[in-house]
């Protein structure tokens, strides 16, 4: 179950996925890159044998030259206890052979905690013959409020697996479904990854009910909270409800942020975001972290708010 999940989110993000997943080797220019997925079941020595399946290889070319062809072999582990380091050098391995390269990047998400082996040599005293080590990202030991406004699709669709208080549970997954809704804008994948949020968020009906009332409006509109709708039998709002309440999420999502960092209620930032539009919220969620007091966030909201104010005394002129 879980390796599928994972397989559909590389396949769908590949770009988003190394650069999320392994972006020390992935580098900032993939968008400019060509990425195949290389078929996963290996050639057979014999046709009796069992076949290695890996999870997701990919292979990484740029058409202009600037960089070699490199091949990322991502592994997603659910049952640390059960991840091989000999298993996978030998996919790496036999991948290499197949493909002609040597140039392989060996990538392992672990979705629980737990111990493994990194390293792996075979030689003697004298003389190591073979080193083996690989990129890890460990999803439980990343902290889920520090990718609360990433632009990263698959950061945010993994904000659920990542580490966070109980008590910010609801708030994560907020950030979660808003992230959805603002970086998605195909409605069957944004139906698809809801489901990925809600499976591994895993709320019960409790929080459930109490998500609604502290993020969803009177009318039902929905903060990017697919299953809500499903279990209400009212599928057919998702579209338009994930696009509705986007901006109030936002502005609920960064009340409270904001109100962290200050150290005042939320109620009394949430008046300074009337008024002002999605993209200048998004714009403000980048910007608060630099902003050194209440009042400088104040007034940069005032400046937007006038300066739309006058664009609209213009255009009624």
């Amino acid at each position: 179950m879980h390796d599928q999940n994972f397989k559909n989110l590389i396949l769908d993000y590949p770009v988003q996925a190394l650069e999320f997943f392994a972006g020390e080797e992935a580098g900032s220019d993939l968008s400019e890159a060509r990425i195949v997925p290389v078929r996963q079941e290996q050639l057979k020595e014999r046709l009796g044998d069992r076949f290695r399946e890996l999870d997701t290889p990919l292979l990484v070319e740029w058409s202009d030259g600037r960089r070699e062809a490199i091949l990322f072999v991502v592994e997603e582990e659910t049952k640390t206890s059960e991840f091989s380091i000999y298993r996978l050098a030998r996919y790496c391995l036999d991948l290499a052979e197949l493909m002609g390269t040597d140039r392989v990047v060996p990538v392992v998400i672990f979705l629980r905690t737990g111990d493994h082996r990194t390293y792996l040599r075979l030689g003697s005293n004298s003389c190591a013959y073979m080193e083996f080590r690989y990129l890890m990202c460990k999803l439980k030991g990343l902290s889920s409020a520090r990718y609360y406004d990433s632009d990263n699709i698959v950061a945010r669709l993994n904000l659920p697996n990542m580490a966070y208080p109980p008590e910010d549970r609801l708030e994560m997954y907020l950030a979660a479904q808003t992230g959805l809704a603002r970086l998605e804008t195909s409605p069957e994948k944004q139906r698809k990854y809801a489901d990925f949020i809600d499976f591994y968020a895993d709320l019960s009906e409790e929080e459930v009910m109490l998500y609604r009332d502290r993020y969803l409006s009177e009318k039902g509109d929905i903060m990017g909270l697919a299953s809500v709708l499903r279990k209400e039998g009212r599928e057919e709002g998702i579209e338009q409800g994930m696009q509705q309440g986007m901006q109030q999420g936002a502005m609920k999502l960064l009340s409270r942020q904001i109100a962290r960092r200050f150290q005042v209620s939320s109620d009394s930032v949430h008046p300074i975001f009337a008024g002002l539009t999605t993209e200048q919220l998004e714009e403000l969620g980048e910007r608060f972290l630099e902003a050194e007091s209440l009042e400088e966030i104040r007034n940069w909201a005032e400046e937007k708010l006038s300066a739309k104010a006058q664009r609209t005394n213009v255009s009624v002129e």
